[in-house]
């Protein structure tokens, strides 16, 4: 496989690792994403204590002090005050600041997990997708070089985002990178008018993307990540393989990577 410089020409040649031999399964791949976007769900509830840091007590006894009977007011848990006055209601629905009544309660899991083995397929499955050019060329429309397209280690070190723009017209990305520029709207209610949606267009996965992350964020369409933080919503959005730009570095690591990614990371557990 040819090795391309940040000006488009040929700087070598590199042997790809059996990874990018791997047949693309889409029912695989869809469910690890499932997994990925399970964990931004965010459960909602309210706090336990909510509606009860008051001093506010119920006292029921007629004999007890505070006890409220015979003045007139309703038998209610009230605040404590000084003198052994007794102030507004609290504690219950229909008291203002009080506890809502049947609150929500946090008891769905909401986190769909799956088993590591079965992540590390989904990952090496996508990767293998990368290879399909038939298929990228089929839904991507890209008519450039050959897939993947693997790049020297001088693409890490760009950190502006004219620079990197520079590389990807190189390297025949210009057509496909321009479709990724328009904005999709999708006509709905009021909320949803202004939403802006983009194309995919490609993925550079590098073995260090600290500088390159800087460089691709301010380009729709366009996902950077490094092969220690590997995601199937990066490699293979809505299940289908997309075009991927390497580092030379990053296709060295990818096997050792992969082989070390584990599922349970994502949840820091």
């Amino acid at each position: 496989m040819n090795v391309y410089g940040i000006d488009g020409k040929v700087a070598g040649s590199i042997e790809l690792p059996k990874l990018f031999s791997e047949s693309f399964r889409r029912e695989v791949v869809l469910r690890a994403i499932l997994a990925e976007q399970s964990l931004r769900y965010q459960p909602k509830g309210r706090n336990l204590m909510a509606g009860l840091r008051t001093t506010a007590t119920y006292v029921g006894n007629y004999k007890s002090y505070r006890t409220g009977r015979h003045m007139g007011i309703a038998i209610r848990p009230r605040e404590k005050l000084g003198g052994g006055a007794m102030g507004y209601v609290r504690r219950i629905p229909s008291s203002v600041k009080g506890r809502r009544a049947h609150a929500q309660k946090i008891e769905t899991i909401t986190s769909e997990m799956i088993n590591s083995k079965e992540y590390i397929l989904a990952i090496k499955s996508a990767i293998g997708g990368f290879s399909d050019n038939a298929a990228i060329k089929k839904a991507k429309g890209f008519d450039g070089r050959e897939l993947p397209i693997i790049v020297d280690n001088k693409i890490e070190s760009i950190s502006r985002t004219k620079d990197l723009v520079a590389v990807l017209d190189a390297l025949g990305m210009k057509v496909d990178l321009e479709k990724s520029h328009t904005p999709k709207s999708k006509s709905s209610i009021r909320r949803k008018a202004q939403r802006r949606s983009y194309r995919r267009s490609a993925v550079i996965i590098a073995k260090d993307a600290a500088l390159l992350s800087r460089a691709g964020g301010n380009l729709p369409g366009i996902d950077v990540c490094s092969i220690d933080d590997l995601r199937l919503e990066k490699l293979a959005p809505g299940g289908e393989p997309r075009i991927s730009i390497w580092s030379e570095s990053a296709v060295h690591g990818i096997e050792s990577a992969v082989s070390g990614t584990r599922f349970r990371k994502l949840v820091n557990v």
